[in-house]
């Protein structure tokens, strides 16, 4: 026997659920995972996904060592020699083009990543670099848009109660796939299940009658992109029957008789045709809400990347405040993480409240949004020569290869780079055009414990896992990768970087930094002292510190019964605070010191929604789905996870089908005006009429990558048919959902 057999007991880390794992090892094998029954969040939950976590660790093509790209050729590495590959390459460029030609993109995979979650956000400004890039402004951009300007905080994102709601309205989510999304909570389906039980009632929007809307109460089918237009609509009842009820929040809300004033030309017949939700189901959506007690709108990544994606994610928090259903037992409620996230952090420039457009795109112009641009613009500023090109490119944790809108146009610039380097575990779609690749280690290779996901779970609860498998000696972390990357772009020999002055230059700094705000437990101490009574480096020192400074934490001395990292390790399965609890007004951090209901960055925006309802309804559009099997492009490369029936088909209405003389099971072709491809049907009512929807995150038949499993079932990349100049005008987030398409019997 090893040293690493045995029973393990491990959080799962691959989605917002954050299940509890019994994972036995033999012969340094992991022989089984079971769900932990004693675990205090989940509870013996766990999905498909939570037992791969053996298959990915196993898995023979995930990279275990530096790899360096000769032309078409790959050889392994060292570390040593790796790391003086990206001086060599990287340093020239910057010399010449200076640090403006250098870009980042981070994937959606580090938000789930203990090393990376903590140390990019001390990778960019150790680094120095400033043409920053994410998976961000796909998926979510616009409830940060909305959350910074209503509540004063990017990550100040509410979320359902839904175990003490009587009434939820879900718009633009599937949690019988996600497990739920800005929702952390393990058996989201069951809970949802236990509303209808207690007498209450779920409703679901949706363009698709998908598995969550199958058990919901009542499901409405949307025309896709509408969501503002209903949601507006639901707020002029609201205001028209004398219903704007919000309560213990009136004391702190500025705006309500400006939105009065706004909302009164979206009347429930004025957006009933585009919509495709009678005005009557509309009236009723609004008083059914309003009637309840308590009740909640819950409004995710359908709601986020269609044409009014702002407006939308905005109006989800405008309805439960003025239904009195913000920041109470059973409404829309904010956590109170045990450790707090650095991302939670306002950035210094936005001390006195959020501006936008501060800068602009060198080749489209779009305006900065909380500091980055639209992803779209990747592929065009590394493509378009000039002052400001993107020459370099440095990529964690990402596949935007596939991930991006306009995939066709980036798969097309990313070999006119002079330099790019990539820290990931596989040899994608993306990292197949890097000249370097620093693998990352397996889920089980590091220890876990989540913060940001925490921000907007159920219950103030938290978990520390230690690593299943050692790394071994001769294999940097992801973290000290991080940093030695940051030390070379800032022009130091890779010989010469000290990962240790760095991180300590960095915590340094973060605590210094946090004896400065008036509401950190540890204001106006003094910070030299704070850092050297927090032991270690890394990650887990990172961790210790925000515990300690967190809600429960001891304070470094002000609370002798508080929570430090040792004490949250002792509890095997988790530490729970309990439910959440009321925190208005003091998490409030906008200028005025109060909910700001009517930012005009967002309610300019009413004008481009007004002449929307003019424009006639017409032809087929797009929208994305994912499966429970699959998380995004990232989990493709494991066989339990995608054998069985094909997934990645067109789903279309029977009545659409007949039109394009299409059968079940034909090929069909997809056009838009970014591309085309060629797909399986799948003929489906669960489709409302003149909508199709293709899965996101496959297209694995590009060549030269190392993933065999995902390329037996390759799949259609349907980021090949997203125009990447189609935004949402306030947040510059990609609009995936509602492409215009045809759709044509394939030749």
């Amino acid at each position: 026997m090893t040293t690493n057999d045995g029973l393990h007991i491990r959080t799962c880390s691959l989605c917002e659920a954050m299940c509890g794992l019994e994972i036995t090892v033999a012969n340094d094998h992991v022989e089984s995972i079971r769900p932990d029954k004693a675990d205090v969040w989940s509870k013996g939950f766990i999905c498909p996904k939570g037992a791969s976590l053996g298959d990915l660790h196993h898995d023979p093509d995930r990279l275990r060592t530096p790899m360096i790209r000769r032309g078409d050729e790959w050889k392994e590495s060292s570390w040593d020699e790796a790391f003086a590959e990206v001086e060599r390459l990287l340093h020239p460029v910057i010399q010449e083009h200076g640090i403006d030609a250098l870009a980042a993109y981070i994937g959606n995979p580090t938000a789930h990543n203990m090393s990376l979650a903590r140390y990019a956000g001390a990778f960019v400004p150790l680094s120095g670099i400033t043409q920053l890039y994410s998976a961000g402004t796909v998926d979510q951009w616009p409830k940060n848009v909305s959350s910074a300007l209503l509540y004063g905080g990017m990550w100040t994102i509410p979320v359902p109660d839904i175990d003490r709601t009587q009434h939820l309205l879900m718009l633009g989510a599937n949690p019988s796939a996600s497990q739920g999304s800005l929702l952390a909570a393990p058996d989201i389906m069951g809970r949802l299940g236990a509303i209808s039980s207690r007498g209450g009632k779920v409703v679901v929007v949706d363009p698709r009658r998908t598995a969550t809307a199958d058990q919901a109460d009542e499901w409405i089918p949307i025309r896709p992109g509408t969501d503002a237009a209903l949601l507006m609509a639901m707020v002029q009842v609201l205001f028209a029957e004398d219903r704007v009820r919000p309560g213990r929040l009136s004391e702190f809300i500025t705006g309500i008789e400006d939105l009065r004033e706004l909302a009164a030309p979206f009347t429930p017949d004025t957006v009933a045709s585009t919509t495709g939700i009678p005005a009557d189901t509309i009236r009723s959506l609004a008083r059914e809400l309003s009637d309840a007690d308590p009740a909640v709108v819950y409004g995710r990544i359908g709601t986020c990347n269609q044409e009014f994606g702002t407006l939308a994610s905005w109006l989800v928090d405008v309805i439960n405040i003025l239904t009195g259903n913000l920041d109470r037992p059973g409404g829309s409620m904010f956590s109170n993480p045990v450790v707090p996230s650095l991302a939670c952090l306002r950035p210094p420039e936005f001390a006195e409240g959020f501006e936008f457009g501060r800068f602009r795109s060198r080749v489209r112009g779009a305006p900065e949004i909380l500091g980055q641009f639209p992803v779209s613009c990747m592929a065009e500023e590394i493509a378009v020569p000039g002052a400001g090109q993107i020459k370099a490119l440095i990529t964690i944790a990402g596949n935007p290869a596939i991930s991006a809108p306009d995939a066709g146009k980036l798969e097309t610039a990313l070999p006119e780079l002079a330099c790019m380097i990539s820290l990931d575990n596989y040899l994608n779609e993306t990292t197949r055009h890097a000249h370097v690749i620093l693998p990352g280690v397996s889920p089980l290779e590091q220890p876990h414990c989540g913060d940001l996901i925490w921000n907007w779970a159920t219950r103030n609860a938290a978990h520390y896992s230690p690593a299943v498998f050692p790394i071994g000696d001769d294999r940097p972390a992801e973290w000290e990768i991080l940093l030695k990357l940051a030390g070379i772009v800032g022009g130091q020999k890779a010989a010469e970087v000290d990962i240790k002055v760095l991180d300590n230059l960095f915590f340094e700094g973060l605590v210094g930094a946090l004896t400065t705000e008036p509401k950190c437990s540890i204001y106006g101490r003094d910070s030299s002292q704070i850092a050297a009574a927090t032991d270690g480096c890394g990650p887990d020192r990172m961790t210790d510190f925000m515990i300690r400074i967190g809600p429960y934490g001891d304070g470094y001395g002000q609370d002798a019964d508080g929570l430090n990292l040792d004490k949250l390790k002792t509890q095997t399965h988790g530490i729970d605070y309990g439910p959440l609890e009321p925190r208005l007004p003091d998490l409030l951090q906008t200028p005025s010191g109060k909910i700001e209901v009517t930012p005009k960055h967002i309610t300019a925006d009413l004008n481009r929604l007004q002449q929307r309802l003019e424009r006639k309804n017409s032809g087929l559009l797009l929208v994305s789905r994912r499966h429970l099997r699959s998380n995004n492009s990232w989990m493709h490369n494991v066989e339990r996870l995608v054998r069985g029936r094909d997934r990645c088909t067109l789903l279309i209405h029977p009545d659409d089908a007949a039109s394009a003389g299409l059968a079940d099971g034909a090929l069909a072709m997809v056009r838009s005006e970014a591309g085309q491809l060629r797909v399986p049907v799948e003929v489906s009512d669960e489709m409302m009429q003149g909508v199709v929807s293709l899965p996101h995150g496959w297209g694995h038949d590009r060549e030269g990558t190392k993933m065999s499993v995902a390329a037996r079932h390759a799949g259609v990349n349907n980021n090949l048919l997203a125009p990447g100049a189609m935004v949402d005008v306030p947040s510059g987030n990609a609009i995936v959902n509602g492409i215009p398409v045809e759709v044509s019997a394939a030749a």
